[in-house]
């Protein structure tokens, strides 16, 4: 099946490892021109390493999203490497956890900091352009963006109130900015993995085995258990997802919120 992806540009912020690793190998290996963005070095230099082994070439830059300059000049810099962003991917941003009484204003606006401008950053610049290029007569196709972001938004947590609250947000600006930029053509997405096989899922467990005096293998089987598909998302499972979305086969596919968590909240 032709996804009609080759030679796009797409940008994948949080590109270097787990979801967004998957992603960037998904779209390399359609023929897209792949940018991966991170601010850990090591981590670019790994996932250049293993893309390069199996033949795949992306696109390395270093940028913290966290404030809105680094975000234009990241969109600014790939532009000028590889062209006019066509897919924008977004997976940067991870929110702490917290005790429910020691919330306070500074551990909200921290997570917010961490999973909710990261996103929404380098998204508004993105947009600016698509839309200027559609406007212009410059854009053969419009663009299309999906925003992977998580049940947490869906479901609340005890520990996870913050994340939960920043991955909400995100939810209503997905669905929001789909609604106003459907009139250039432009279609806005998003995934919501639930536990997915990644380094940071693998951390989580060995602490839980640690707390329960069990073995990780036994954390794992545990979890596995409680989710009606019998077990964890892979991370080349939810970029099959991502890369349909930014597809021509989803040509009206937009303000869609797409769970993915093996059927363990069943909610409308």
């Amino acid at each position: 099946m032709d996804l009609g992806l080759k030679d796009k540009v797409v940008l994948i912020t949080g590109g270097s490892k787990g979801i967004g690793l998957a992603c960037a190998r998904a779209f390399a290996m359609e023929g897209a021109k792949v940018a991966i963005v991170s601010r850990d070095p090591a981590n670019l230099a790994r996932a250049r390493e293993q893309l390069s082994s199996e033949g795949l070439h992306v696109h390395l830059t270093r940028a913290d999203l966290h404030e809105p300059h680094s975000a234009a000049d990241v969109v600014e810099e790939v532009t000028g490497a590889l062209g006019p962003i066509d897919v924008l991917i977004n997976s940067a941003g991870a929110a702490r956890r917290y005790d429910p009484e020691t919330l306070d204003a500074a551990a909200f606006k921290a997570t917010m900091e961490a999973k909710y401008f990261p996103y929404i950053y380098p998204q508004q610049e993105v947009l600016k352009r698509m839309a200027e290029r559609v406007k212009t007569g410059g854009a053969k196709e419009p663009g299309t963006i999906v925003n992977i972001i998580g049940m947490g938004g869906k479901i609340a947590s005890d520990i996870h109130i913050a994340g939960g609250a920043a991955n909400a947000a995100l939810m209503l600006a997905t669905v929001g900015l789909a609604h106003y930029y459907a009139r250039y053509g432009i279609r806005i997405n998003a995934i919501n993995p639930g536990a997915t096989m990644t380094e940071r899922v693998e951390e989580a467990l060995k602490l839980e085995a640690s707390r329960e005096g069990i073995e990780p293998a036994e954390a794992l089987s545990r979890g596995e258990a409680r989710v009606p598909l019998g077990r964890f998302a892979k991370p080349e499972e939810i970029a099959d997802v991502a890369l349909f979305l930014a597809s021509r086969r989803a040509s009206y596919v937009t303000g869609a919120i797409v769970p993915m968590d093996g059927g363990s909240a069943p909610l409308i």
